[in-house]
């Protein structure tokens, strides 16, 4: 079922796989909540990441149970709505929600991780020029995020970070590099550390 929100309100989409989902996801939700402006952030965890093997994956019930456990914001939505959509890929949901999207103002946001690897999400060009597209400091990923092919080919579509409450308000191409305290926890570490225990 799509959140419930209000007539022109801004919200951001906070997609992954969230495998697991930890401390430095939501520090990244509450830095882009304050810094865009934000009145809602949805996670909306994705079934499968096509770019991902598999058989990595924790069981999808296992993740979006994992998510409510650790976004606990006033502000912070749980969706499957990835799952219900039955959509797969980024730009097949981004498809599915522009009706519902002409009635906010809606950004995306991701890590510099992904950011960095937009370039091979399928049908990218569409997901910049469908939302606008905020990317947060991710540890080693900043640079070479601000030299991706995707950075490179919207460079004059960037905002600069101090008018990043702008974005909601923008329309796509527009996309701002948002630098914030960095934190080392990472969902592979998790996984590796997890494993490394079960074969002890």
């Amino acid at each position: 079922m799509i959140p419930r929100f209000g007539t022109g309100q801004r919200i951001g989409l906070f997609g992954g796989s969230f495998n697991p989902a930890h401390r430095g996801h939501v520090a990244v939700a509450l830095y882009a909540l304050k810094k865009l402006r934000l009145d809602w952030i949805w996670w909306l965890v994705a079934p499968q990441n096509p770019l991902k093997d598999p058989a990595d994956y924790a069981g999808y019930e296992e993740r979006l149970r994992q998510v409510r456990r650790v976004a606990r914001h006033p502000r912070f939505i749980v969706s499957d709505i990835e799952r219900e959509l039955g959509t797969s890929t980024t730009a097949g949901l981004l498809r599915q929600l522009a009706p519902v999207m002409q009635r906010g103002h809606f950004v995306w946001i991701m890590g510099a991780d992904s950011f960095a690897d937009l370039h091979r999400w399928n049908d990218w060009i569409a997901i910049a020029e469908s939302i606008p597209l905020a990317f947060l400091a991710r540890p080693g990923y900043s640079i070479r995020a601000l030299n991706s092919p995707a950075a490179l080919r919207y460079a004059e579509y960037r905002l600069p970070n101090e008018d990043a409450a702008r974005l909601a308000d923008m329309k796509p191409p527009a996309w701002v590099f948002v630098p914030m305290p960095l934190r080392r926890e990472s969902s592979s570490a998790i996984r590796q550390r997890r494993q490394r225990k079960s074969r002890a």
